[in-house]
Order: structure tokens, then sequence, then C-alpha cells
């Protein structure tokens, strides 16, 4: 009955693709209450070194996040791949070997963060006045890596199943458990920063339970069995390859986060590195919807295209387009006009309105282009085309996202430049992106439909 259930091969393909994506929406907005609640609590506390310090360790934790999209976001598009073929088998030894890699990753980054903490937060943008907050959360924080790496990593496997509000649950789970905990340690127990992080851990091993009792009591149509731990080398290279798309795109972030926080604390100071922290995370929750539509396309395309239903891969790639992009020129409207709204959310500092506002309107001011690079970057990873996915992954922020927020502040523009850098890349990015996933995927799956 369950597989029939999530025989993505039947019945409406939007119908299909919403009842991932709503679910996958939902998780992704949650998702980001575990550091999103820490800023709005942290925001609250005398003065703004907490939030920024709390904003230099974010770079660190794109690329802990990363790292569990290596694993998961390759590993998860293959199981849906497979599953339209009829391979069970494969399906059950992919996600046990991506399983083994993030416990590997994750106890790798663990001893690493731990050992070189001090030097990469001053890489990072640290003072000396803000290091104290940063190293702080940051020593809690980082012993959850493995929590993370399961919490993250594994839970595309439930999704690849065709179980989205499952997994919306299991995100659901950890910001429950942040959201109660924050104020207990951060005000109660007069913890600061200490407490925010200790609270996120204990979030992200709850998460990482709850996704662990599904995939190994055969609640699902694959199971996580000792059986597929064992690495097999040609298996582990398609993880990986797949999932570098996911790894870049994380990790990049954390590269022009570096770079943006380095310009703003040599061109602004510290107050502009708590601007970029609001501003970071006000992006993190309008982007939310857009990653949960677009990862949602990704089992339902993956099960058409390993059933060689390319009508209905067609079909799918229209719907997620179209709502996708509705989404964006809405959210970027609300950006437009409410920016001091939307800042006090997190702080309300007049002092850091003041610097905000026209920073808040000269980043997001493309930001619906933006949308049409998600669409085909996600299109690319759900159809098993790693090497087009890497491309996009590396070309919107190492080409030209980084180079620009070094150029621009440097000839004159000053902090104004370092924001005005993402507006230019969407736009570059985006209509590359959308215009040749359209001329190498949408367009030749006329012919093989025939």
């Amino acid at each position: 009955m369950s597989e029939q259930k999530n025989d993505f091969s039947q019945g409406s393909v939007s119908r299909n693709i919403l009842s991932m994506a709503l679910p996958m929406t939902v998780a992704q907005v949650i998702n980001i209450l575990y550091n999103l609640v820490d800023r709005m609590y942290l925001g609250r506390l005398p003065g703004h070194l907490a939030l920024t310090g709390l904003g230099l360790c974010l770079p660190i934790i794109s690329i802990l996040i990363a790292c569990a999209n290596l694993c998961g976001m390759g590993g998860a598009p293959l199981c849906s791949i497979c599953r339209g073929r009829g391979d069970l088998e494969e399906a059950e030894q992919i996600m046990g070997n991506s399983f083994v890699l993030l416990l590997l990753t994750g106890a790798g980054l663990t001893a690493l963060c731990l050992l070189l903490r001090r030097p990469i937060l001053f890489l990072f943008g640290a003072s000396q006045a803000t290091f104290p907050y940063a190293c702080d959360y940051l020593s809690i924080y980082i012993l959850g890596t493995v929590f993370v790496m399961i919490s993250l990593g594994m839970n595309p496997f439930i999704n690849a199943q065709g179980f989205g509000r499952m997994g919306m649950v299991t995100v659901a789970v950890g910001a429950a458990v942040n959201l109660v905990l924050d104020p207990i340690f951060i005000f109660a127990l007069h913890l600061g920063v200490k407490g925010a992080a200790l609270a996120t851990v204990i979030a992200q091993g709850c998460s990482a339970v709850w996704v662990l009792q599904f995939l190994t009591r055969g609640r699902g149509l694959l199971r996580l069995r000792p059986a597929c731990f064992r690495l097999k080398a040609s298996r582990v290279r398609q993880i990986l390859a797949l999932g570098l798309s996911g790894f870049i795109g994380n990790a990049t972030n954390s590269l022009v986060q570096v770079l943006c926080n380095a310009s703003l604390q040599r061109y602004g100071g510290d107050l502009f590195v708590g601007v970029m922290t609001v501003i970071n995370s006000v992006r993190e929750v309008i982007s939310m919807p857009i990653t949960g539509i677009t990862n949602g396309c990704q089992p339902v395309l993956g099960y058409n295209y390993g059933a060689k239903k390319f009508k209905r891969v067609q079909a799918g790639i229209r719907f997620t387009t179209a709502v996708t992009v509705t989404y964006a020129m809405a959210a970027w409207l609300i950006t437009m006009l409410l920016p001091e709204a939307l800042i006090r959310i997190f702080n309300d500092e007049p002092d850091l309105i003041a610097a905000g506002i026209p920073a808040f309107r000269l980043y997001f001011s493309t930001f619906f282009v933006l949308s049409f690079q998600f669409v085909g970057q996600s299109i690319y990873v759900g159809l098993g085309r790693s090497r087009q996915a890497i491309f996009f992954s590396l070309l919107r922020k190492v080409v030209v996202v980084a180079p620009l927020t070094l150029l621009l502040p440097a000839v004159g523009l000053g902090v104004d430049g370092v924001f005005l850098s993402e507006a230019i890349s969407n736009v570059v990015a985006g209509l590359i992106t959308i215009f040749t996933m359209y001329f190498t995927v949408y367009r030749p799956m006329s012919r093989l439909s025939q």
C-alpha cells in the first residue's frame, strides 16, 4: 500500500510535487528556527555584540550544513531514481553508505573545529570585543556536529520515499525543543550565548533520534540496515559527486559570509557585521519556501526520470518554475516595502536600524531573479546530473559574488559595495542557470518522450 501511495509516476504531477513540497517547505521554515530563534533572543540582550558574535559563527555552521548536504542531498536523489527503476535493494545500499559517510564526516569536523576555533573565528572577522561571544557559542555548538549530520543528512531519505509529512515532523521536533529551551537557558539560567548553543545541540539531538527510529524500524519503504553500511567505492563516488552541488552551495555561502564580514569589519565596523547578521536571518526566512518547493520537486522528478516518464518530468519543471517565481516576486515586494519591520524582529537599536534599511534595499533589490537559479540547479540535482549542478553552485558565489565583494568596496562604494554584490549576482547567475537548464534539459526531453 505504501509503494502504491508513493508511486510518483501516477496521478497529477503538480499534486505529487505539492504533496512533497508543502511539508518540506514547512520543514525548511521550521529548520531555520534552530539558529533564528537564537538570534532573536540574543538580539534582545544589551548591545549588539552577542548577536554579532553569533553571526561570526554562521559561516562555520554553513560548512557543517554543507557537509550534511554532501551525503544527504547526494544520496537521496539517487534513491528516488532507483525507486523509479524498481531497484529498492540499491536504494537501501545508497542510504546505508550515506549514513556511514555522515558519521565519519561529523567526527572529523568535531575534532577539527575544536582544535582550530580561535584562528578560524578571527579569520572570519572576529574582533577582540566579539570573539568571547563567538567562541562561547561555537565551543558548545560543534559538540553536536554528529547530531547535525544525522538529522540534516538522513532526513532527505525520508522525503525521497515520499513521506514528506514525516520529514516535516523530524524538523518540527527539534525546533520545538529549541524554542522551549532557549529562553530558559539564555535568560532564566543566565547562560547567554552558551545557553543558546546548548539548547540548539539538545534540539538537534532530538531530531537525530527521531530520524533514526523512523529509518531503522521499517516504517518506510526502505530500511537503514547494518548490512548496507559497507562502503563501496563506486557508490560513494556517485553520492559525493551529486552531493557536491549542495555542499558547494553551502560552503560558498560560508566563503561569501567570511568575505562580507571581513569587508564590513574593515569599512564599517561591528555595527555593519550586525546588519549583515540580520540580513542573513531574513534571507534564510524568505528563501526557505523556495528551497522547500525546489527540494520537493526532486523526488517526483527523479522518480519519473528513472521510470522514463519524460512528459511528466517536463510538466513538473513547468509547475515548479511557476510556483517558485511567483513566490519570489511576493517575497521581494515585502523586503522592499517593509525593511524596518523585518529588522526589528531581530534588533531594535536605532543605529542598527538606520544602517540596515538602505543595506536591505540594496541586498534584496533583485531577489526575485535568484529564484531562477534555485529552480535550474534543483532540477539538475533531481535528475542526477552532478556536473551541471556543481557548475551552477560555483557560478553565483565563487565566480560572481566573491570577487565583487572584494572589488566594489575597494573602488569607493564601501559597505554599499558588499550589499550590491549580492544583487548583481542574482541577475547574472539566475538568468544563465534557467536558460541553460531550458536548452539542455527541458527541450531535449521533448524528443525523448516521442
